[in-house]
């Protein structure tokens, strides 16, 4: 049905839609104003039966996103953390991160969807032209605003009532303070666990690919090899938040071209023990040279001299990789000989 078919007097009124300054194109005023084209009518202008039902379309879009939010809701609430699903093609995903990522989605995209479909369909589409406009306000606006202002602040007394003010300020500045105090609600304190990690003296450094612990004959000058603590599995629930302070890089370097003098006595027989997180923002560091002994970290391109006490010498990164004691036990294993002095990865607010 078209604008055509319907009796003029059926059709909505016509705003006046014209340009002040609409012109005819001549020789000498090539680019005239031409205006605005005439306005076309939609279906739900000329058919409440269509506008009707663009209405309940759109209703329709807002109350799946109410019923997905309450899905979401209900997902945080009763699935658990640990439970996984399998979704073709992705595999075996985390269900809670799988329902509540859906349920939001889906919440999110109908509210938009709804808003455009009411915007294209039963908003008033009618194009109107403004001739622009001196942004400022005349002087005349602003001294009377400025007036205005001046008055109302006479007649509120603040400048007069000092505790009125000054109770007012302190209500204004507190406020805030709420939204604070909800923050601590996102999570645990970090407490002490971001300063410690698995290593101990006497634990045993561990080959992360064969799962063995190691000597320091499996350690050949140049190479680099990456450890975990013993007791530490892929299996325990905590694996992941453990390695991710726990992991390190074994390097054997000629003993003479150790430059740093704490770095050597913290060594053994040139094996050195570096933490595998880099310190800028916590990415797992697996890049080595070897003629240099500089180590990279593929995000940011940090590097660090494992020659020198692993420190920066080009990137983002804040300061050096944390140092690891080690030593050789009984039996002929490198061992830890405590944990690491300083905290590993990047910097954090209570590090001082």
């Amino acid at each position: 049905m078209s604008s055509q078919d319907i009796p003029e007097e059926n059709l909505p009124a016509e705003q006046d839609n014209a340009h002040g300054g609409v012109g005819v194109v001549d020789e000498k005023n090539p680019f005239a104003d031409p205006g605005l084209p005439p306005h076309e009518h939609r279906v739900q202008d000329i058919d409440e039966r269509a506008a009707k039902r663009s209405e309940r379309a759109v209703a329709f879009l807002f109350t799946v996103s109410m019923l997905a939010t309450i899905g979401f809701i209900a997902a945080y609430v009763t699935i658990p953390a640990d439970k996984s699903i399998f979704v073709f093609p992705l595999g075996h995903i985390s269900a809670l991160n799988f329902a509540l990522g859906l349920t939001l989605g889906a919440a999110l995209f109908c509210i938009g969807a709804g808003a455009v479909h009411w915007a294209r369909t039963l908003m008033s589409d009618v194009e109107v032209a403004d001739d622009r406009h001196a942004i400022e306000a005349s002087p005349e606006v602003r001294e009377k605003v400025f007036s205005d202002f001046r008055q109302g602040a006479k007649e509120s007394a603040i400048g007069r009532r000092k505790l009125i003010r000054t109770t007012l300020f302190g209500a204004l500045t507190l406020v805030p303070l709420s939204g604070v105090v909800l923050l601590r609600d996102l999570g645990p304190l970090p407490e002490d666990k971001l300063r410690h990690t698995l290593w101990a003296k006497g634990k045993l450094l561990v080959n992360m690919n064969t799962n063995e612990p190691l000597r320091p004959s499996d350690v050949a000058v140049g190479s680099l090899t990456f450890a975990k603590p013993e007791s530490l599995e892929e299996h325990d629930e905590d694996f992941q938040n453990e390695i991710a302070k726990s992991a390190l890089m074994i390097v054997r370097i000629q003993p003479g071209n150790i430059k740093d003098k704490r770095e050597l006595e913290w060594s053994h027989e040139g094996i050195v023990a570096y933490s595998k997180i880099c310190t800028h923002v916590g990415c797992p560091i697996s890049l080595y040279e070897q003629q240099t002994h500089h180590v990279l970290c593929p995000c940011h391109q940090s590097t660090f001299d494992l020659s020198d006490g692993a420190r920066v010498i080009f990137g983002p990164a804040g300061h050096a990789l944390p140092q690891l004691r080690i030593g050789v036990n009984d039996e002929g294993y490198l061992e830890a000989l405590g944990d690491f002095e300083e905290p590993v990865g990047p910097a954090f607010w209570e590090r001082g």
